[in-house]
């Protein structure tokens, strides 16, 4: 299949791209500066200069496109350690935020509806902050919509898609929980204190994590394209949440750290300000739509999955 991908350079990007190579796919990746990151991306990618909003020098790929897989987005919480813990949510950086997604969106519809020949599958990106923080509230697809920042992003994000369920295109949206892999992502950020001999509960340590392995992530997208009868949401998070506590826990003993170090709510509030809700909520995310359909997770439990990546 010819398949197109916005946001093709990030951590699920690049390894969905690369997964999707190996079997044989025709890929196409849509990114601001295909010179950046050439040589960092699997061998075989087809790179194209875009900005994230206009149709300029890509529009005519649509024509031979089979599926377009649209993960872009500015990240949320920011790219590097620094940025993540010092960086609050501001006016502009919000509008950022909601613009990289909502722009990117309205950019790939108006080049489909300008096609002769349109793509049959279009997967969508969203997050499990669709939701909104949840406490122990268990949080299938058919939850409605959250109310704070990050769930006003999320549906957006998908609203900004959601004409192309009118015009015969099979739209899937994918709701991702915090993907685990081994070199990039929150991973490495979240067990940097365990590193430092100073891991333990952030807040209260009974929020909700949310988490998916990259590998089953990966997997799950394909299956999700592969299924012709998959349409709709889909929360893509393993089917066993852990608290925050416990991934605390799991964390300090694979690693041989201390995780009784705890980082009251209160002082992340005063640092990060509203981006603090990031790791103070959460939700119970299920994945019942992917399970009811037949997929099966690889990494069903977080310290097996823990395992896997960090040896």
């Amino acid at each position: 299949m010819n398949i197109l991908i916005t946001g093709g350079t990030g951590l699920i990007g690049r390894a969905l791209s690369g997964s999707l190579l190996k079997n044989g796919h025709h890929v196409n990746i849509l990114t601001r500066n295909p010179d950046k990151v050439r040589n960092t991306l699997p061998s075989g990618l087809l790179l194209h200069k875009w900005d994230g909003r206009s149709l300029e020098g890509w529009a005519h790929l649509i024509e031979e496109t089979d599926v377009v897989i649209n993960l872009a987005g500015e990240s949320i919480a920011g790219e590097t350690l620094p940025a993540i813990i010092t960086r609050r949510w501001t006016t502009e950086s919000k509008r950022r935020i909601n613009n990289s997604r909502v722009d990117a969106g309205h950019a790939l519809v108006a080049a489909i509806e300008a096609a002769q020949h349109k793509p049959k599958i279009f997967i969508q990106a969203s997050a499990v902050g669709y939701y909104g923080p949840r406490g122990d509230e268990p949080t299938p697809e058919s939850t409605p919509t959250g109310d704070d920042f990050l769930a006003n992003i999320c549906q957006a994000w998908e609203d900004s898609t959601a004409v192309l369920d009118e015009i015969g295109i099979r739209r899937v949206v994918v709701r991702t929980g915090l993907v685990l892999a081994p070199n990039g992502g929150i991973l490495p950020i979240m067990l940097l204190p365990f590193r430092l001999f100073a891991g333990g509960t952030l807040g209260g340590g009974e929020q909700f994590v949310p988490w998916i392995h990259i590998e089953d992530e990966v997997n799950a997208i394909r299956f999700l394209l592969e299924n012709k009868d998959a349409h709709g949401a889909y929360n893509l998070a393993a089917p066993h949440p852990v608290r925050q506590r416990e991934l605390a826990q799991i964390a300090g003993r694979l690693l041989r750290r201390p995780s009784f170090i705890p980082t009251p709510g209160v002082a992340l509030k005063l640092v990060l300000g509203e981006k603090a809700s990031l790791v103070l909520d959460g939700q119970q995310a299920l994945p019942d739509q992917l399970l009811k359909a037949g997929y099966k997770f690889n990494f069903e439990n977080l310290e097996p999955a823990l395992k896997d990546l960090l040896y």
